[in-house]
């Protein structure tokens, strides 16, 4: 029963995790719950979240949960630990004693502060969405490795881990998307508002449009102004209509 009810809360927290295209999402804190449904599951002490780009950290995030501790222990692997190694080979770093990793020499700026926040066992698992590592998921344990539940409890990891990756770069995709789409809308409301201006200018002068387009192109180049900043003035009726219509006359240019 207590398995059943561990798999409904890890259904529960994938689809949450999946849940990264909405208003104000904010990187920092989808992965401090996603370390928080880590520390529920595994009963850890505290979790963490590094995001890495190259070989450089560039993001960290914690459980709410003693989250001073978790990111003292992300801190303390920038010169190496379970993160960057997970990392660096793609593959989860299983449960290790960190007495025993301490007394090898193994992260030694690591273990000696796991030791102080008597942190006993670690483990981690890399963010990955297919061949695109993003970084890495670390889990700090009370209490000995249970050789019995090791593989269990780094595929509750890696598949959160792995909802991670997949919410962040749907996030990703979404948001540059958006951006294209508000480009793509600016640029077509600054040809329309050309165009109005063009037509306005060209009925004001009784002259064709292309020498309306070519007077605000020219005024524009000689003023060093945007064209659509030209444009949004005539349209409001601000601009300076005599220089306007000087540069109509003086235009050599070929219609656009």
């Amino acid at each position: 029963m207590r398995y059943a009810t561990r798999e409904i809360r890890l259904a529960s927290a994938l689809v949450e995790a999946a849940d990264t295209l909405v208003e104000g999402f904010e990187a920092t804190r989808y992965l401090q719950r996603v370390s928080d449904h880590c520390v529920e599951l595994l009963n850890a002490r505290a979790a963490g979240v590094m995001l890495i780009d190259g070989s450089r950290s560039v993001s960290l995030a914690a459980s709410s949960r003693h989250e001073q501790v978790a990111l003292d222990l992300l801190e303390a692997q920038r010169g190496g630990g379970p993160c960057l190694d997970s990392y660096g080979s793609g593959e989860p770093v299983p449960p290790v004693s960190i007495r025993i990793a301490h007394a090898a020499a193994r992260w030694p700026d690591f273990t000696e502060r796991a030791l102080g926040h008597d942190i006993v066992t670690t483990f981690a698992v890399p963010l990955r969405r297919r061949e695109n590592l993003l970084g890495a998921l670390n889990v700090f344990v009370p209490t000995l490795p249970d050789t019995t539940q090791a593989d269990d409890e780094l595929h509750v990891a890696q598949a959160l881990a792995d909802a991670a990756a997949l919410g962040l770069q749907n996030r990703g995709t979404y948001a540059q998307y958006r951006d294209l789409s508000g480009q793509l809308q600016a640029a077509l409301s600054s040809r329309v508002r050309i165009e109005q201006a063009k037509g306005m200018l060209a009925e004001r002068w009784s002259v064709h449009a292309d020498r309306a387009f070519m007077a605000l192109r020219q005024y524009a180049r000689r003023h060093r102004l945007p064209l659509d900043q030209v444009a949004s003035a005539v349209i409001e009726g601000v601009e300076d209509d005599a220089e306007l219509r000087r540069e109509s006359h003086g235009s050599t240019d070929e219609p656009a």
